[in-house]
């Protein structure tokens, strides 16, 4: 009797769940998405989201999804009037995996197809340090602008400091840590990234001990060495 119990109740709750889950995703048409600057066709916030303020800044493209628990927030805080009318930019396609967090407050702009896997972590400012008899934390560091170029991948938990500048199809591998310009069609990784390989027209992918991987077209396409990316 109580297995019975217990499977019936158990099939409630995850109908419940997946109800409240179902109805609970902001998508074009709900009041939620209303609040934003702009919310594009086909864009999703997976419900339960973690922290979404200072909306009316936040402009989604169209086809973008956006995992569970994620924080995407312009500003020092709710109604903040300093906030920019465009502080985060994302674009069309892209997907940005659960718990990430996203934290604008000069601008952050993140181009088409930009893939994020989880916990990665992007801000244009951070705290200052300089007076010894301040907290840190009321120390407000120098706000830089970030960039993400279009069709670029950021890894699980990666972090992107102030004045990240990425250019197109970058692959930023897991947990490497972001700051300054990484050039297009660069792969970087480490605590502070570095570059770990890189296209060179005509050759094909050069890594930093000479070797060099073929270019391949398209996702299913046969490697050609010797042919640039375009």
């Amino acid at each position: 009797m109580k297995t019975f119990v217990r499977r019936l109740a158990g099939s409630a709750v995850h109908a419940a769940w997946g109800w409240i889950d179902r109805f609970g995703e902001i998508v074009p048409g709900t009041r939620a998405a209303d609040a934003f600057g702009s919310f594009g066709p086909g864009t999703n916030i997976d419900f339960p989201p973690a922290t979404l303020m200072g909306t009316r800044s936040i402009h989604l493209g169209s086809g973008t999804l956006i995992g569970r628990h994620v924080t995407l927030s312009v500003g020092y805080g709710p109604d903040d009037p300093g906030a920019p009318e465009r502080g985060l930019v994302i674009g069309d396609r892209c997907v940005i995996g659960a718990r990430c967090s996203i934290v604008a407050h000069t601008s952050i702009e993140i181009g088409d197809d930009v893939w994020f896997g989880q916990d990665v972590f992007v801000c244009d400012s951070s705290h200052g340090y300089l007076d010894p008899d301040l907290p840190i934390g009321e120390q407000f560091g120098e706000q830089l602008p970030v960039s993400i170029g279009a069709g670029t991948w950021v890894g699980h938990g990666a972090i992107i400091l102030p004045g990240a500048r990425i250019g197109r199809n970058v692959v930023v591998a897991a947990g490497s840590v972001v700051r300054g310009e990484v050039p297009d069609h660069t792969v970087v990784g480490g605590a502070p990234a570095k570059p770990l390989r890189r296209l060179e027209p005509g050759v094909g992918w050069v890594g930093t001990r000479g070797d060099v991987r073929p270019v391949i077209r398209g996702p299913f396409g046969e490697a050609t060495p010797g042919l640039d990316a375009g």
